[in-house]
């Protein structure tokens, strides 16, 4: 039987508390430091590793984590999830997203439907239409293909996709796989979808509005500001446009649209990746193959997530390491810094999904915890961050948790010699620079010039950014997430946070405000 317990009330959680703290300045030193990069790393799906060599854990403190996995019963919480009991308290769902890219657990059903089977229906109507389109079998009204693909969508129906898209962008260049080049409208700002329209060839284009609901006003907006231009340039929207939505909602069967393809209320938003929201746009822009082979990764990263054995687990070690950092050591903030270009939206996909889903102070059962849950994320690629943020990463006054991610060989696999090595050689000797600086520090009489150290990081490194790395990738993150949800007791899938923005937007837009509310309206002139 699963009881959700509060962190608190766990007496491997009052052990670690007490647990002697490690001093990652000597740890990371010499020949100390050497063993435990050796030591202190798991493999993950892919060929990718997950090193956490430079956290401050020792075998003391993992075995205490372990205790606490055994404890908040991590791996039966999961299986729970995958074998599709409710465990979205806040909205009464379930939460299906793994099963997206594969079957996990028992068959599950719900809406009078397999959901295993609603998802690759989908996938493969979204993969049937996507080739119509690259072979000119769906062509717009002059006959002429189709060369654009423009996701009109926020929140999770862009920042997943849009990551993603970016980091196989170049990839599919190299591999002569890219068949449309990929936009992305989702800021109510009109210059957002200005910005776009006026970069596009609107008559070779095809529009994918996201909205699981077919009321999302942001994306209802934008899609107008589409409308409007297709109408401009003598062109039938609905024949340019299709919908990403719930059966249930109003664009389900509407005749505006070319065609539509499902989600369902079992997958949040920020966990739709891997559903028709990123299927249709990623399909449309790579080709369903590529799509499949993303799915792929995730599914093989899904499966290591069961292994109840905590230090072969490595999104459920990352979790447990995150825990440790957050409400023991106290750490406020997490970095998330890959020395990729190609990855250069995914921390901002990341802030999302972490901090939407952990960032509650009410348990599973509406109550309060005592504890902090979820951590602040930020980050940017390496290099450029370097130069940016990194000053206060080193030296502040707090301490900044690090996540590097790195990979041996770039996408386009070509490179130069500048100076006796490459510019892939100059990336990766940076970010192992970063790592030992951040955690060994360097004395220096000049105070300015002194680097204490002590500052902890992991690294998941790998060969090179390709659909099945950055499945891997994604769904580690999304896994660790889940587990830290669950170590906090609190309901990591729904995210009523960002609600009470929006009811009062709709307020000001119908002049229905007093106090503050209407002071701002009149100083914005709405």
């Amino acid at each position: 039987m699963v009881n959700w317990n509060n962190l608190d009330t766990l007496a491997s959680y009052e052990e670690l508390k007490q647990a002697k703290r490690v001093n990652l300045v000597e740890a990371m030193s010499g020949e100390s430091g050497a063993e435990r990069v050796k030591k202190y790393s798991v493999p993950m799906a892919e060929g990718l590793v997950y090193n956490y060599a430079a956290k401050q854990v020792d075998d003391g403190i993992l075995a205490d984590l372990v205790k606490l996995a055994e404890e908040a019963q991590l791996a039966e919480k999961f299986e729970v999830l995958y074998n599709g009991e409710m465990v979205n308290t806040g909205e009464k769902r379930l939460v299906l997203h793994h099963m997206t890219r594969g079957q996990l657990g028992e068959p599950v059903e719900a809406d009078g439907v397999d959901k295993r089977t609603f998802y690759t229906t989908q996938q493969q109507k979204i993969a049937e239409f996507a080739n119509k389109v690259h072979a000119g079998e769906i062509t717009n009204a002059a006959g002429e293909k189709f060369t654009t693909v423009v996701q009109i969508g926020i929140g999770g129906s862009d920042l997943g996709p849009r990551a993603i898209y970016l980091a196989l962008e170049n990839w599919a260049k190299k591999h002569d796989t890219l068949k449309m080049e990929a936009k992305f409208i989702s800021n109510v700002d009109p210059d957002d979808a200005a910005a776009v329209l006026n970069s596009i060839d609107v008559a070779h284009s095809i529009f994918v509005l996201v909205s699981k609901s077919g009321t999302t006003l942001e994306t209802l907006t934008n899609e107008s500001f589409v409308k409007d231009a297709l109408k401009n340039a003598g062109l039938d929207a609905s024949k340019h446009m299709i919908a990403v939505t719930s059966e249930t909602s109003p664009l389900a069967k509407s005749a505006d649209y070319l065609a539509a393809f499902f989600m369902d209320d079992y997958i949040g938003g920020r966990y739709s990746s891997s559903s028709a929201v990123g299927g249709a746009v990623l399909s449309l822009a790579f080709g369903p193959e590529v799509f499949a082979a993303f799915l792929d990764g995730m599914a093989e990263e899904d499966k290591l997530c069961k292994n109840k054995n905590v230090l072969e687990n490595p999104s459920m070690l990352d979790a447990l390491i995150g825990v440790y950092e957050r409400n023991v050591l106290g750490y406020l903030c997490t970095a998330v810094l890959p020395y990729s270009q190609a990855l250069s939206r995914f921390p901002a996909h990341l802030q999302q999904l972490d901090m939407e889903s952990n960032g509650k102070s009410v348990n599973r059962f509406g109550e309060r915890v005592s504890y902090e849950t979820g951590p602040v994320i930020f980050g940017e690629p390496g290099t450029n961050g370097q130069h940016s943020f990194y000053q206060l990463l080193h030296q502040g006054t707090s301490i900044v948790p690090l996540q590097f991610i790195g990979y041996r060989n770039n996408q386009m696999e070509t490179d130069v010699v500048i100076q006796g090595s490459t510019s892939q050689q100059k990336l990766c000797a940076n970010v192992a620079a970063q790592i030992v600086a951040f955690a060994c520090g360097k004395e220096d009489e000049n105070r300015n010039k002194n680097f204490e150290g002590g500052r902890p990081s992991s690294i998941i490194i790998g060969d090179q950014v390709n659909p099945r790395t950055v499945g891997a990738l994604l769904a580690h993150f999304e896994n660790k997430v889940m587990f830290q949800g669950f170590v906090w007791n609190v309901n990591s899938f729904d995210q009523e946070g960002v609600q009470l923005g929006k009811l009062l937007a709709k307020r000001v837009l119908a002049h229905d405000t007093d106090g503050a509310l209407k002071e701002y309206s009149d100083l914005l002139n709405i």
